[in-house]
Parts: C-alpha cells; structure tokens; sequence
C-alpha cells in the first residue's frame, strides 16, 4: 500500500513515514505543504494520503484545501486527515465530497500503532475512520436534519459506531447486543436513508457520508 504523507513537523512526519513502514506500508512521499501534496499525489497515484489540516504558511487551512484539490486531480483519492482539534467547517467540506474512503482523526487521542495503522487501511480501502469526538461535534449540528431524524436512538448509535470504522462483530460487543441485532439496525438504516440495495460496505460508508456530511 502506498501513502503520501502532507505534515509539517518534521518529528510527527518522520515518525508517521517509520510507523507505517514498519508495518508493511510504502510511504512514497512525505511533504510539509499543501502543493507538494497536491504534486505528489498527481505524480504517485497513492492508495491513501495522510494530511494535517493546518499547513505553512498561514497554517490555518492549507493542508484540507490541498486534500480537497487533490481529490479534483485524483478523483476518488482516500484521504485520512490529522489535526489536534476538531475543525468542523473543515471535515464538513471533505465530507461533502460524497466519496469514501474518508478518515479524520484527533492527533493526540491516537494511542495505538496498530490501530492507526488499521484506520489508514481502512480509509485507504474505502471505508471511514472517524474520531467519536468528532463525530460528536459533527452530529451536533445535524440534529433533526432531514431523514436522519427518523433514526431511533439505537439506530444513531450503530450509525455512529459505523462512522469510527468498526464492523458488526465490534458494534455488536460495544453495544451488547448480537451480530444479527446489528445487521437488522443496520438494513433499516439503509432504508431510512433512501440507500438502496447494493454491496454492503459501500452503503455503510454512504449512510456514514449522509450522517456526518449534511
């Protein structure tokens, strides 16, 4: 799997490009601004791209609008970014992409390796990562939002647990419930949302995308 990694402390980007190679990843790229981003993911073609939000010079928004513009270039390009707050208008614009492979994560609750390395796989495969702390800022804005305010209180919980990543066996353990109790949730959230039949994982990160994303 190949990574591009936008990040502009020198320490955190060579810690990232040795973590990830450490377990198998090829990082053919790691930068400290948003148009070599943008130039690296137009010449390498990676499977995911790592991004800090907040990039030279302004370190304001740098690193999403070059995320964003490197979507435009490479359309479909997974994208999981990194950032020590919760940047609401930020996640939003990428999340109204409407494409997966889509994972924002708090820097400093990332406490485990493994798991890190999990949820750039993830994203990189097409699925979502996102940080409960976000989702929860996120959600807060959308209360009563069109159809998702149809959703009971356990469906909003299976949602959200879908939007960190986690697979039925896991939602099921979280909530304790069974497997088949999540599936059934599951199936009528998707027909809440209006997401018709189609591969499964696919409408798990569509009905993730219309829950976070509005």
């Amino acid at each position: 799997m190949r990574v591009v990694i936008a990040e502009d402390l020198f320490l955190l980007r060579d810690g990232l490009t040795r973590l990830l190679e450490a377990h198998g990843l090829e990082v053919v790229r790691a930068v400290d601004n948003g148009p070599d981003l943008v130039a690296s993911v137009i010449a390498y073609k990676p499977d995911v791209a790592l991004v800090d939000v907040r990039l030279p010079p302004t370190f304001t928004d740098e690193g999403i609008k070059a995320a964003l513009e490197a979507r435009k270039e490479v359309p479909g390009l997974p994208v999981l970014v990194l950032s020590q707050y919760v940047e609401q208008l930020y996640a939003r614009e990428l999340l109204a992409g409407g494409g997966g492979g889509i994972g924002y994560l708090l820097k400093d609750r990332v406490f485990d390796g493994g798991q890190f390395v999990d949820a750039v796989c993830r994203v990189a495969g097409g699925g979502t990562a996102m940080d409960p702390e976000v989702i929860a800022r996120l959600l807060a804005r959308n209360e009563g939002a069109g159809s998702l305010a149809t959703l009971s209180p356990r469906e909003r919980e299976v949602l959200s647990l879908m939007a960190e990543g986690r697979s039925n066996a896991a939602i099921a353990q979280r909530l304790v419930i069974s497997e088949r109790a999540v599936a059934k949730h599951s199936a009528s959230i998707f027909i809440r949302l209006d997401l018709q039949p189609s591969d499964d994982d696919n409408r798990r990160v569509l009905a993730v995308l219309a829950y976070l994303g509005r």
